[in-house]
């Protein structure tokens, strides 16, 4: 059995798949789907998302600093691909998927009710990288959904379901292999 060898190319999958929520300047707001997100620091607690400038939201987020990260998951999988491929510029993608959305409690941009969590999160700085630019966040706040918690208030995002992105499609997450330091522990 041998390796093939391809170009240079962005192979880390599976990847989380996440709607990103905006709000603009003059009252408009707008989900894109973002593939290309992830943890960058935990103190301070920040994230990153990379936007295309094309995009509809890209100015939003760049105007106001800020967005919402909204965890997806296998009910929310249909909404998550239609705002990743229909523009906010032709649709209200709230509207359509029937998708709520409440007040942020630090940011003006909305987050999403149906979302087990919802990020938000301040730009600090913006790095352009070339297709994508990568906006550089602090979170500033964390909403997680009451009907994910154990009677010990643990949270379970487990049972939401949650999906990841894999060259183009949408998978669901199985079961639990281990947990942090299993392989080390004394039997």
């Amino acid at each position: 059995m041998g390796k093939q060898l391809w170009k240079p190319g962005n192979m880390l999958y599976p990847l989380p798949v996440v709607m990103v929520s905006v709000a603009g300047t003059h009252g408009e707001k707008n989900i894109l789907t973002i593939a290309w997100a992830g943890t960058i620091c935990s103190d301070p607690p920040m994230v990153s998302i990379s936007v295309r400038p094309e995009r509809y939201s890209y100015n939003m987020i760049k105007e106001t600093g800020e967005f919402v990260i909204n965890l997806t998951t296998k009910e929310l999988a249909f909404a998550t691909d239609y705002c990743g491929v229909k523009s906010g510029r032709d649709v209200d993608k709230f509207a359509e998927m029937k998708l709520t959305p409440l007040p942020g409690e630090v940011v003006k941009a909305p987050l999403i009710a149906e979302s087990p969590v919802n990020i938000e999160c301040r730009v600090t700085e913006v790095k352009h990288l070339g297709t994508h630019d990568m906006f550089l966040a602090e979170v500033v706040a964390v909403h997680a959904d009451e009907r994910y918690m154990d009677e010990n208030h643990k949270f379970h995002l487990e049972k939401a379901e949650p999906i990841v992105y894999s060259h183009g499609a949408y998978l669901a997450t199985g079961e639990q292999l281990g947990t942090f330091g299993y392989s080390v522990k004394k039997k």
